[in-house]
């Protein structure tokens, strides 16, 4: 255990490292200060519409592709998914993290060159509702996006990117299309969605990666943590601990606790341990001054109690686009290597 604890504290303190290094590359290259890594070689960034048969609508979605993917024509490689948050679109992770440039950095240094695939998830929590709201209903409200950008037919927001969004991407560009060479991360609201589809979806994705993620909804213990996890048993209890995304979730998860039992992380894991499934390689990272960090930390504590293999980090900063631009090399690093 103590081996293990102290190669754990070796890699992070080795991803802290690099991501430093590229926070550093990335902000100089942005500044127009010089540097050599201006010289480096750049991906190229695509936007693809295609139908989603789950939605039963049109999606847009954000591609990557690394330096080599124009010159090495017979070249295939392993594909990384990352979920915006709530309120976010395909774009988030490009034009306020510049995920592109963090990428170019990262192999340069000589991480496995990785396709980047950033899909538009609205604001569906990247789930099945049990409440949806019709498309007309949907496009007579106000958003920031228009109707057709943003409004479904069918919230099934987990089978789009599990089956849809996946199918796209290994038609349409070259990837190795398999588990294997799969990995889907996310922030907040993405950050749940990605630790759920690779928990739920172990044939797809072989690698989850979350910063200040929606890791445990049903979380009702102390906070902050104090070691012992404990769940809401009714809904009168999951109201006030999910203040105040208790709307949206009851759109959905409603009101059963079976169902919220069903989409909760730590549950699914669970479940998927008993069932003798296999399990995804888990990353995940918060803020210590995040809202969110008690889940994370009891996240953290299920899983080590479940004697599930993960890496979990904590990092200064808060719920902020600062602390995922910081920290999204740690975990982009750790995902090309774990999908190659």
């Amino acid at each position: 255990m103590r081996a293990a604890s102290a190669a754990l504290l070796v890699s992070l303190a080795a991803c802290a490292q690099i991501g430093q290094a590229i926070q550093s590359a990335v902000a100089s290259a942005n500044s127009g200060a010089p540097s050599g890594a201006s010289t480096r070689p750049a991906g190229t960034v695509h936007e693809d519409v295609f139908f989603s048969q789950s939605l039963g609508v049109r999606k847009h979605v954000a591609v990557y592709l690394p330096p080599s993917y124009g010159r090495d024509t017979t070249r295939r490689y392993p594909v990384a998914y990352y979920l915006h948050g709530l309120g976010g679109t395909e774009t988030d992770w490009l034009s306020k993290a510049s995920i592109d440039a963090v990428a170019d950095s990262l192999f340069d240094r000589g991480v496995p060159e990785t396709i980047i695939v950033l899909p538009d998830g609205d604001d569906g929590w990247w789930t099945t509702w049990v409440d949806p709201i019709s498309y007309r209903a949907c496009a007579d409200t106000l958003h920031n996006e228009t109707a057709d950008r943003y409004c479904v037919a069918h919230p099934r927001y987990d089978d789009y990117v599990a089956y849809d969004v996946v199918k796209h991407v290994d038609s349409v560009y070259r990837t190795r299309p398999d588990r294997n060479n799969r990995g889907i991360g996310g922030l907040s609201m993405g950050g749940y969605g990605a630790v759920s589809l690779a928990l739920r979806h172990p044939d797809i994705f072989s690698a989850a990666a979350s910063h200040s993620g929606v890791v445990s909804p049903m979380y009702a213990g102390t906070r902050p943590f104090a070691g012992t996890v404990r769940y809401a048993a009714t809904v009168e209890e999951l109201r006030p601990v999910t203040a105040p995304y208790w709307p949206r979730y009851l759109h959905y998860w409603g009101t059963d606790l079976n169902r919220w039992r069903s989409a909760d992380p730590a549950h699914i894991a669970e479940s998927a341990k008993q069932k003798g499934q296999r399990m995804p390689a888990i990353f995940f990272d918060c803020g210590r001054e995040d809202g969110f960090i008690d889940q994370n930390r009891a996240f953290d504590a299920e899983l080590t109690r479940l004697g599930i293999r993960h890496t979990y980090a904590e990092w200064p900063g808060a719920h902020t686009w600062r602390y995922w631009s910081e920290h999204v090399p740690q975990s982009l690093a750790w995902m090309a290597r774990q999908i190659n």
